[in-house]
């Protein structure tokens, strides 16, 4: 397949996506699977060859080639296979077999088999290819750090392989088998790669959603069906490149629904999939397949620069950002770009959104806040872009009565939820806004610090969750009675925002040790202020904490 063509992956596609790490539910990623089937059939005794799967692709000039399914597993051979013939050329010189292999699948001369997407491709040949460069200082989108994780982890998983192991595992390569499908409309190739059914990454609904839309123009496009193709291909090129910046903020499937939700206007859309389907399914689709793709390609622009250049320019945009899960505050900053709002007014709907993001998520009610806010969303359109509505609703949130349809986030079910454990990425942040106001009170003008500032930050507890030599009054602390331990270990009074090599270095230490190294940020002077003339973190203290803590909060949300 790649012996004397030349394959690349057109940046209308998705870059690389496959990663090396495990993720939260312990299952390995698709680098690793993919090198454990490797070694798995080299190990058994089956006498077929290794089947790599099918691939399609579209032809573009003479042995050219763009690959529209399989670039994922076909990237990830090239660089597995880059690993391989590096370490065994550290060994002994390649025999003729092997250099042929070589040339054929990586490298021959000056000309490369196979490219990744353009804005990836030349650090691709760098780094895995040429090996030219060690570090990874270029390495600007989530894409090509993938890229650079999987060529560390195939480096470092053959660093001690034998002679024998790399022959066996090129030979298992070299002789297995595909099956490939060439097409001249991509259009046909793209839906087809839907229904393909392999161990890599199953498709996104973005990517679905972008095939569709590639088979309704092939269907009903028309004398400007080239056209509208090229239109779609141009638009996804800007997401995917898009999505190289921000994927590690933010999901691709996510911003498909905020689109939905932007596009009709309603925060109750809810199923991309199902409804656009349904659009499809009409007389003439090409209307609704040109705008939507259209609104899809300016919220990706409008994000990239939000979760971006904006976030490291605005203290604002960066708080609502470091305060997380924000999903119900995106359609409505997806607005603020498409009215052209100014960065200060844009700074501005995300203070005030951050109050309904943080009351919600820490009062944890069942009622529904869509219903709640959907009116002023739907109200919030380009002849009518004043935020002052949006305030207004925040308000009401504040201050309606608990027997109300708006009272289930007042100030008194607000103040209710942090009285006790709250969440601890939640914790953090308050803490950091905290530490925020500590800096500036008294200081006009004062510079407000950004959390990425503190390094690694980690919740502390300043009495120990478990006191050294189980013997807290001992250990500068009060007495770990049921009351203790049920109120006041667990409680916003008793948190500290702290870096995680400061953390290691206290971890339940006595007080006293603790008190010595609270020198780095405003809130841990504030912990040896309120000791003076006594060494002992009480029940007392903690409540006084608490107290000033929540006054901030209720105050400033």
């Amino acid at each position: 397949m790649l012996a004397g063509n030349k394959i690349s992956v057109p940046s209308y596609q998705r870059a690389y996506s496959w990663d090396t790490e495990t993720d939260s539910s312990k299952a390995p990623k698709q680098t690793k699977v993919f090198l454990s089937d490797l070694e798995s059939y080299s190990k058994s005794s089956n006498r077929s060859p290794y089947y790599f799967g099918h691939f399609l692709f579209e032809d573009k000039l003479s042995n050219c080639f763009h690959v529209i399914d399989g670039q994922q597993r076909l990237t990830t051979i090239v660089i597995y296979l880059s690993t391989l013939f590096s370490r065994l050329k550290s060994l002994r010189p390649l025999t003729e077999v092997e250099r042929e292999c070589f040339e054929d699948i990586i490298k021959r001369n000056s000309t490369y088999r196979f490219s990744t997407v353009d804005y990836d491709s030349q650090l691709f040949r760098d780094y895995v290819i040429d090996q030219s460069i060690k570090n990874k200082n270029g390495f600007d989108t989530e894409s090509v750090k993938r890229i650079g994780r999987a060529f560390d982890y195939f480096v470092q998983h053959n660093s001690d392989k034998n002679e024998q192991y790399l022959r066996t595992m090129l030979n298992v390569i070299q002789i297995a088998s595909c099956t490939t499908h060439l097409v001249t409309d991509e259009s046909e190739a793209i839906q087809m790669f839907i229904f393909q059914n392999n161990r890599g990454k199953k498709p996104s609904n973005l990517e679905i959603i972008k095939a569709q839309f590639m088979f309704s123009v092939h269907l009903f496009g028309g004398e400007e069906k080239e056209e509208l193709i090229a239109e779609i291909k141009n638009r996804f090129e800007k997401i995917y490149k898009s999505i190289s910046s921000i994927d590690y903020q933010i999901d691709e499937d996510d911003v498909l629904l905020y689109t939905l939700k932007v596009h009709f206007n309603s925060l109750w859309e809810s199923n991309p999939i199902e409804k656009i389907n349904r659009l499809l399914s009409e007389e003439n689709p090409i209307p609704f397949v040109k705008a939507f793709t259209h609104s899809l390609a300016v919220s990706f622009e409008y994000l990239t620069a939000f979760f971006g250049k904006d976030e490291r320019e605005s203290m604002p945009i960066h708080s609502l950002i470091t305060l997380g899960d924000i999903a119900m505050a995106i359609p409505f900053i997806i607005k603020a770009y498409t009215f052209s709002l100014t960065k200060v007014q844009i700074g501005n709907l995300c203070s005030t959104l951050e109050s309904i993001v943080l009351r919600h998520r820490l009062v944890g009610t069942r009622a529904d806040i869509t219903s709640r806010i959907n009116d002023v969303y739907q109200k919030f359109i380009d002849t009518n872009c004043d935020i002052k509505p949006i305030r207004e609703v925040v308000e009401q949130l504040k201050t309606a009565p608990s027997n109300t349809w708006w009272g289930y986030w007042n100030n008194g079910e607000f103040e209710r939820s942090i009285q006790g454990l709250i969440h601890h990425p939640t914790a953090k942040y308050l803490l950091w806004k905290y530490e925020c106001f500590l800096e500036s009170h008294g200081k006009d003008g004062y510079a407000l610090s950004r959390f990425d500032r503190i390094t690694s930050p980690e919740l502390e507890h300043i009495a120990p969750q478990t006191p050294s030599d189980n013997e807290p009054v001992e250990a500068g602390y009060c007495e770990y009675d049921e009351e203790f331990k049920r109120e006041y270990i667990d409680c916003v009074g008793n948190y500290l925002l702290i870096s995680k090599s400061h953390n290691c270095s206290v971890g339940n230490k006595p007080f006293a040790d603790k008190l010595a190294s609270y020198t780095h940020l405003s809130q841990q002077r504030e912990i040896k202020d309120m000791t003076i003339g006594g060494m002992k973190w009480s029940k007392e203290l903690i409540t006084k904490r608490k107290a000033k803590i929540i006054d901030f909060i209720l105050k400033n949300f």
